[in-house]
């Protein structure tokens, strides 16, 4: 019997009527053969009792004082919660279930509280549960230090916890439950006539991921490839088998047409602020360094970055903006801003190497009088900065013109 991870998120676990379409995932699976490991993250969204940021906000509210490793223990609290719950549902129905805390799971990280990074995973305890015959709960988002304090994950954390989970005990897959039917070709919100994907690779979904895709975190697909685990994102509130994300080798030979796509999807960053510092002797290196140099001790993180002898161009987020502008005019620079701006990201495994592809972008935005202020690109992945005002068009042209709908 293979061993399967699904990971259920907040709105998955957040209401009776959505724990009931839990339930009935775990009882198919159970009945397929598979010894299930199960990771939770904390109940709902913000305001609702149960959430992460609901526990933060009544840390604030009772004298806003809690260190760093106090308010990691007050976060491990709402996983807690959930884990509980489901054990209560599943024994109820006759599944005889146990719950483990991430430290009891094996997670091992460093003392980074808040946004700690994953060190070791020791499982023996899961396994011994499993031989148990039993449905083991984990909470995720959270480990536990080497001198035994609380740990969590950071954003994205339980995602991280369930393929680390996958890669430990070596599962034959780990399925992500989310609100949403898998992997879309574009923010449906936003580009009515978004396709869903049935395979994408790891790398096109760790770029969408990165580049503003919200369903599943990069630094979990990053441990999912690095272990070669096969991870469906899938709906908890359907049967359909989602997206599979794997190694462009896995995909099967009914859909080996999908390899030879240019562009897999559409994705965005907005609310970006492009910075630009010009060095008018035309010898810029020493500058360069000062700039980001700068950014680093000011804990301002940096994208989008071209530099030449002359000019350093760079993004960062809007809230952001000001700092960096204030720590740059200190050295004596006299940097220009923008602003309101959004990163639009065109990402396929298909684009290296193919002629074109830019010239199809250009020719996309520019029939939307659409202004490119800025432009890059990688193997995977071209990205190009444009006005937030232009964005939703942006992101509907290029979808239209790459024929994702089809």
């Amino acid at each position: 019997m293979g061993i399967l991870v699904q990971k259920f998120g907040g709105t998955s676990l957040s209401t009776p009527q959505a724990r009931e379409h839990v339930i009935r995932h775990v009882k198919r699976e159970l009945a397929s053969g598979y010894n299930l490991v199960i990771v939770v993250s904390a109940m709902g969204r913000r305001g609702e009792p149960y959430a992460t940021d609901t526990l933060l906000d009544w840390a604030v509210q009772n004298g806003n004082a809690l260190g760093d490793r106090e308010k990691d223990l007050l976060m491990c609290c709402g996983e807690i919660i959930s884990a509980t719950t489901l054990c209560g549902l599943l024994e109820n129905e006759g599944i005889p279930s146990t719950v483990l805390t991430g430290a009891q799971a094996g997670f091992v990280t460093d003392n980074s509280y808040g946004n700690a990074r994953i060190l070791d995973v020791r499982p023996e305890r899961i396994l011994r549960e499993l031989r148990d015959q039993k449905v083991v709960i984990v909470t995720g988002f959270q480990g536990q230090t080497e001198a035994g304090d609380f740990t969590t994950l950071g954003r994205g954390g339980s995602d991280t916890s369930a393929t680390a989970l996958g890669a430990a005990l070596r599962a034959d897959m780990v399925d992500i439950y989310t609100d949403v039917n898998g992997i879309l070709t574009a923010d449906p919100r936003i580009v009515e006539d978004a396709k869903p994907l049935t395979i994408v690779s790891y790398t096109e979904i760790c770029n969408m991921a990165h580049q503003g895709a919200k369903v599943i975190h990069p630094r979990a697909v990053e441990i999912a490839m690095q272990a070669q685990i096969p991870v469906r994102v899938r709906s908890t509130f359907s049967d359909t088998e989602g997206t599979l994300v794997t190694h462009p080798e896995g995909f099967n030979d009914v859909q080996a047409g999908i390899v030879d796509r240019f562009v897999t999807g559409i994705a965005y960053v907005s609310n970006v602020t492009q910075i630009s510092v010009e060095c008018p002797d035309g010898n810029g290196t020493g500058m360069q360094l000062q700039i980001f140099k700068s950014m680093a001790d000011n804990g301002i993180s940096v994208d989008f970055i071209n530099v030449t002898p002359t000019e350093a161009l760079y993004t960062v987020f809007d809230d952001h903006s000001e700092k960096a502008i204030a720590a740059l005019q200190e050295l004596g620079l006299r940097p220009k801003s923008l602003s309101g701006c959004a990163k639009v990201s065109v990402i396929g495994g298909g684009i290296n190497g193919v002629p074109g592809i830019m010239a199809q972008i250009v020719e996309a935005l520019s029939s939307q009088n659409i202004q490119i202020l800025q432009s890059a690109d990688s193997n995977t992945t071209i990205w190009v900065l444009v006005k937030k005002e232009d964005m939703v068009q942006s992101l509907r042209a290029l979808h239209a013109k790459f024929e994702l709908h089809r």
